[in-house]
C-alpha cells in the first residue's frame, strides 16, 4: 500500500501539469479539467493497488481523466455546444497519449500552450502567474497565496476571475505566432521562475526541495530559449536557473537538513550547469539590453565563481542588488539587498535596511524578514536579540526543513 501511495504521489509531481493541460485542450473547461484530473489520481490509488502500477502512469491518468470528463459532458449534454465537446472527447477511442500529438500552432506540448494561454495580456500579471502555477504545477491555492504574500481568500478569488476571463473572452489555447511572443514574455518568464523557486525552496511541506518542479522549469526555460533565441531576458532566466540548479544537490544533507550557502561543499556543485549558465549569461549581456533576470543571474554567478565562501565578492553583489531594485522595486528584493549590504559593510548596515522594511509593514507575515534580522544580529554578536528574532521567524515558517534549521540557530543563540 505504501508503495502505491508513493507511486501516486510521484505521478502527481511528474504528471499533473501534463494531464490537466491535455484535458484543458480537449474540453476547453478549466474547472472540469482539474476536477477530472483529481478524480483520476484518486482512482489510481484503488486501481493500482489491485492491478499494479502501470508502465506509463501519465498515459493511464490522462486516459482515465479524459473518460471521466466524457461521462460528465454526456450527462450535461443538453445543447449543441456540449454535444460538440462530447464528440471531441469521444473521437479517439484508444488510449490517450498526450505526447504523440502535434497541433496547429506547431509546438506539440500542451504544458507550453497552457503557459501562453494563462499569460495572455488580457489577464492581470498576478493572475497569469497564479493560474499557471495552479493548473500546470498543481500548487494548492494556499501555496500560491504564500508565494505572493497575499491572503488565501484573495488568491482564490483571483484564480476564479482569471478562469472566467479566459472563458468569456475566448482566449485561444495556443502558443502565439512569433510577432506576438514579446508581449507575453514577462508573464511567461515569471511563471517559469516561480515554478523553479517553488521547487528550489518549497513554501510548505516536509522537504525543502521539489526536484520535479525544478526540472520542469528548466525544461520550459530551454523551450522558451529555442522559441526566442534573441531575447536576452529569456537567456538570462535560463542562465539564472542553471546557476541555481548547479547548487541544488548541496542545499540539503543526507538527512534532508538545510545547508546554508556558506556551508555548502562547493566541490560538489554541478560545474557543467554552472558553466552553461555563465556562458548563457555572457551571451545575454552582449545583447546590450540588461534586465532583472540577467542581473539575478550575475548575482548567482558571483556565488558560483567564488572558490570559498570567504572569497565571495559581497560588495559586487550588493551593487548588483542596487541595480535590481531599479527594475524590481519590491520589498523582497530590498530584503535580499539588505543581506548583501550586511555581508559587505557589516551587520549594522544590513540591520538598518531591515528596520526600514519592518517599518513599512509590507513583509509582515514573511518569515524571512525576522530570519534575516536574526542572522544579522547573530553575526554581530547580539545573540539575545537574535534569539527573539528567530522565535518570531519560527512562528511564521511553513517548511519543515527550514523550521528545523531555524530551531538549530535558536538553540545556538540561547546556549551562547
Amino acid at each position: 500500500m505504501n508503495d502505491v501511495e508513493e507511486a501516486v504521489a510521484a505521478a502527481f509531481r511528474e504528471e499533473w501539469g501534463q494531464v490537466v493541460a491535455t484535458l484543458i485542450r480537449v474540453t476547453g473547461d478549466w474547472d472540469l479539467a482539474e476536477e477530472c484530473a483529481q478524480d483520476a489520481f484518486a482512482r489510481a490509488l484503488d486501481r493500482w493497488r489491485r492491478d499494479g502500477v502501470p508502465s506509463r502512469p501519465g498515459a493511464w491518468l490522462t486516459t482515465t481523466a479524459r473518460n471521466r470528463a466524457l461521462d460528465v459532458l454526456r450527462r450535461e449534454a443538453a445543447g449543441a455546444a456540449k454535444l460538440r465537446e462530447v464528440a471531441v472527447l469521444a473521437r479517439d477511442e484508444g488510449p490517450c497519449d498526450p505526447e504523440e500529438s502535434d497541433y496547429e500552432s506547431g509546438v506539440g506540448d500542451d504544458r507550453l500552450r497552457l503557459i501562453f494561454t494563462c499569460c495572455h495580456p488580457a489577464l492581470p500579471i498576478e493572475a497569469r502567474v497564479a493560474l499557471t502555477l495552479r493548473t500546470l504545477a498543481g500548487l494548492t491555492t494556499p501555496e500560491i497565496a504564500r508565494a505572493f504574500l497575499v491572503p488565501e481568500a484573495t488568491m482564490a478569488q483571483r484564480l476564479v476571475r482569471a478562469k472566467r476571463k479566459i472563458r468569456n473572452a475566448g482566449i485561444p489555447y495556443r502558443v502565439p505566432p512569433a510577432h506576438l511572443l514579446p508581449e507575453r514574455t514577462t508573464g511567461v518568464l515569471g511563471v517559469v521562475y516561480l515554478l523553479f523557486n517553488e521547487g528550489y525552496a518549497a513554501t510548505s511541506g516536509a522537504d525543502l526541495l521539489r526536484t520535479n518542479l525544478c526540472a520542469e522549469a528548466l525544461r520550459l526555460a530551454r523551450v522558451l530559449a529555442r522559441l526566442m533565441p534573441d531575447e536576452p531576458e529569456v537567456l538570462g532566466l535560463l542562465a539564472l536557473l542553471l546557476l541555481h540548479d548547479a547548487r541544488r544537490g548541496t542545499r540539503v544533507d543526507a538527512a534532508g537538513e538545510l545547508v546554508t550557502l556558506e556551508d555548502q561543499d562547493r566541490t560538489a556543485w554541478d560545474r557543467a550547469s554552472a558553466d552553461e549558465g555563465a556562458a548563457l549569461l555572457e551571451t545575454a549581456l552582449r545583447r546590450g539590453r540588461p534586465g532583472p533576470y540577467q542581473i539575478q543571474a550575475a548575482i548567482a554567478a558571483c556565488h558560483t565563481t567564488a572558490a570559498t565562501a570567504e572569497e565571495t565578492d559581497w560588495a559586487d553583489i550588493a551593487a548588483l542588488y542596487g541595480e535590481l531594485v531599479r527594475f524590481v522595486p519590491s520589498a523582497v528584493v530590498r530584503l535580499n539587498r539588505a543581506v548583501a549590504v550586511g555581508m559587505a559593510e557589516g551587520p549594522e548596515a544590513g540591520l538598518a535596511l531591515v528596520a526600514e522594511l519592518e517599518g513599512e509593514g509590507e513583509l509582515d507575515g514573511y518569515h524571512l524578514l525576522p530570519a534575516t534580522r536574526a542572522d544579522l544580529l547573530r553575526r554581530g554578536g547580539r545573540t539575545a536579540e537574535a534569539a527573539q528574532a528567530y522565535g518570531r521567524a519560527l512562528e511564521l515558517v511553513e517548511n519543515e526543513a527550514e523550521r528545523r534549521f531555524l530551531e538549530r540557530r535558536l538553540a545556538e543563540c540561547r546556549s551562547a
